[in-house]
């Protein structure tokens, strides 16, 4: 599929000022291509800014692993201190990670920011 120079500007104008699907639906229609298509052309272009996924509560995805690297950091201690920690609930380790979390930040805290 084919595109001229005007199509190929008229689709990376009207992308760049609204990246969305509903923009690559709205331009797949009017010039007669399939989204796919217009997806394929504008990241060719270098415009094309994929969507990010996120979970079910809206949230970036973490990984266990990533969640465990965190609370030994937070903790102050080599990540293979915690092996087989990745397997508990994904919960229990983001519950985990806030708590350390809070930890470090009392640790940082200079001592007469401690007294109140």
């Amino acid at each position: 599929m084919n595109y001229t120079e005007e199509q190929t500007e008229y689709m990376v104008e009207h992308y760049e000022s609204c990246p969305s699907m509903e923009t690559v639906e709205y331009l797949a229609e009017k010039l007669g291509k399939t989204t796919k298509s217009i997806i394929g052309k504008l990241s060719r272009e270098g415009v094309y800014k994929r969507a990010a996924y996120k979970s079910k509560s809206g949230e970036l995805p973490v990984t266990k692993v990533e969640l465990v690297s965190n609370i030994a950091e937070n903790l102050g201690i080599e990540v293979e201190n915690l092996v087989g920690l990745e397997k508990s609930p994904k919960t229990a380790l983001k519950t985990l990670e806030v708590a350390t979390g809070a930890m470090q930040d009392q640790r940082s805290r200079e001592p007469w920011e401690q007294r109140s």
